[in-house]
């Protein structure tokens, strides 16, 4: 005798017409039109459904994607459009350097006196000078002309 089923799926009417429009347009990521037929094949208002088995054979992926799926279903409360979404991150994977303060402060330094036996700043002038000031991070000769470029460009 088979165990019973841990996650079960119940849609509603309307989550069940969103899951199928996006299941069938093709116009979304290919994860998110599996997931939706997942949600579809494992929908037990009109009565029980398949095993988990069964759904993953006629859809084409593993045991494990369709328990995740329903898993998703019942720990989002039943929010289909959650479990078929993908997830925004919530922050950057890595925090910027530049700053809009850090963006300022190097090109206040461009716009000032070269340092004595210059004619003008160069790029590497620029980095050197960068990694003495204090409050700036160290940055490269390059992202220093990327924010120029971009700071300076608007100039008038």
């Amino acid at each position: 005798m088979p165990r019973p089923k841990q996650h079960t799926v119940t849609l509603t009417a309307a989550q069940r017409r969103r899951l199928e429009k996006t299941a069938s347009t093709g116009v979304r990521p290919a994860r998110e039109i599996i997931r939706a037929r997942i949600l579809l094949a494992l929908d037990e208002a009109g009565g029980p459904a398949p095993y988990r088995r069964v759904v993953a054979e006629r859809l084409g992926v593993s045991e494990g994607t369709v328990y995740k799926v329903a898993k998703a279903f019942n720990d989002q409360g039943g929010d289909a459009g959650a479990v078929v979404a993908r997830k925004k991150r919530a922050t950057p994977p890595v925090a910027a350097k530049v700053t809009g303060d850090v963006e300022a402060r190097i090109i206040a330094l461009a716009c000032s006196a070269p340092p004595e036996g210059r004619a003008r700043w160069t790029l590497r002038l620029l980095e050197r000078q960068v990694l003495l000031t204090e409050g700036i991070p160290p940055l490269d000769h390059s992202t220093i002309g990327r924010v120029l470029k971009k700071g300076l460009s608007n100039r008038t």
